[in-house]
């Protein structure tokens, strides 16, 4: 069931969503480096505790941690580690969320440790590129637009380098809850799917592969890997349905939050 949202439940989701873009605008600021994993979810936890919210992955069914870190091979779910040092050139996918007055905000970025400079082209593309579609699937999240609406524009971006979509893991709404229905897939066709109407809130969050979309899950029964190895980017951002157009809950402050009536940044 879809649970639509009052006016008033997503300006609580907003105050949500600005904790969240808090915590992310930190760890760009102190990513290095030799850090570990652990040390970012540390930065993390201070930033959302500090803020007076929750952590919205913490102990959600049973995971250990704040942020959701997952470098290079790994798409989602990567746990926090002290063993787990980031190499200059390492991508990682930084995925967090946070619950203010009952109400989750739920964004994820993907860094390149030491910068852009430090990685090769063909790294640097996948990572914007995933990005750029994430924005793409954004625009689409309007009152009368359908959900294959968002998912045609996300696959579109993905097929002009061929990269692989994963299809098993999936963006979705959310509320009280983390994970609400509907489910948001990052492929699709145009016209297609349930019709979106003001009052949705809906996490959209592609993932795109160097190489094949195939992934499996480690023995910890949480991180989740490219079957082929391959490098991997993860962007997400909440969104909110309004008769104004999408409203996103998580923009950082480098970032439209009315992306059809402000310049939509292209990376």
């Amino acid at each position: 069931m879809i649970i639509k949202k009052t006016k008033a439940e997503i300006e609580r989701m907003a105050r949500a969503g600005a904790v969240v873009a808090r915590a992310h605008e930190e760890l760009m600021e102190q990513l290095r480096p030799g850090m570990t994993t652990l040390d970012l979810d540390r930065i993390a936890e201070k930033v959302i505790v500090g803020s007076g919210a929750i952590p919205s992955f913490k102990g959600y069914r049973g995971f250990p941690a704040t942020l959701c870190t997952s470098p290079n091979d790994q798409i989602v779910h990567g746990i926090p580690s002290a063993d787990v040092v980031l190499d200059e050139g390492d991508v990682i996918s930084i995925d967090c969320g946070a619950i203010v007055e009952g109400f989750h905000g739920d964004s994820a970025t993907t860094l390149i440790v030491g910068g852009e400079d430090a990685t090769s082209p063909e790294v640097r593309r996948l990572v914007r590129q995933t990005r750029n579609a994430m924005w793409r699937g954004l625009e689409q999240a309007r009152h009368g637009n359908r959900l294959g609406d968002v998912g045609a524009a996300i696959e579109a971006v993905a097929s002009e380098d061929d990269y692989g979509v994963v299809r098993e893991y999936v963006g979705h709404g959310i509320g009280r809850a983390l994970h609400e229905d509907p489910s948001v897939p990052n492929y699709g066709r145009a016209g297609k799917g349930l019709r979106m109407t003001k009052g949705w809130v809906i996490a959209i969050e592609p993932m795109f592969n160097l190489g094949t979309e195939r992934t499996r899950t480690l023995e910890d029964e949480w991180t989740v890997v490219t079957e082929d190895g391959s490098l991997s980017a993860h962007w997400e951002h909440t969104v909110a349905i309004t008769e104004d157009g999408p409203w996103v809950l998580t923009a950082r402050s480098d970032e439209p939050a009315h992306p059809l009536s402000e310049a939509v940044p292209t990376y």
